[in-house]
């Protein structure tokens, strides 16, 4: 990530960290926080996805809980739009939970270097 000038935003590192997760991959919002060197504050990172939602560029469907459960899902315009846009980017989906989570799992601080 290239640093900002001035005082950097939490809420617009959150978005910048989640337009680079790839089409068919998930991660969670702990690995956001983690990466952005706020371990321990995956629900301010779920507070700036809820956040995000009138923002059309920001893929926050593909960010899970740990353990790969659409948590955040009500947050979205229907019940069923996370589930749906996830599906659309081929990651399967059963019982609110996605399948293969660990194959599918994209850490940042492994795939951003």
């Amino acid at each position: 990530m290239t640093e900002k000038p001035g005082k950097r935003n939490f809420f617009e590192d959150v978005y910048e960290v989640v337009r680079l997760i790839p089409k068919g991959r998930v991660t969670s919002y702990g690995a956001i926080a983690s990466y952005l060197g706020s371990k321990g504050s995956a629900r301010m990172v779920g507070w700036a996805l809820i956040a995000s939602h009138p923002f059309t560029k920001i893929p926050a469907h593909r960010v899970v809980n740990r353990v790969g459960m659409l948590t955040g899902k009500q947050h979205f315009e229907e019940m069923d739009t996370m589930q749906e846009r996830l599906e659309q980017d081929g990651v399967q989906v059963v019982n609110n939970q996605v399948v293969n989570f660990k194959e599918l799992f994209w850490d940042p601080a492994k795939e951003l270097f």
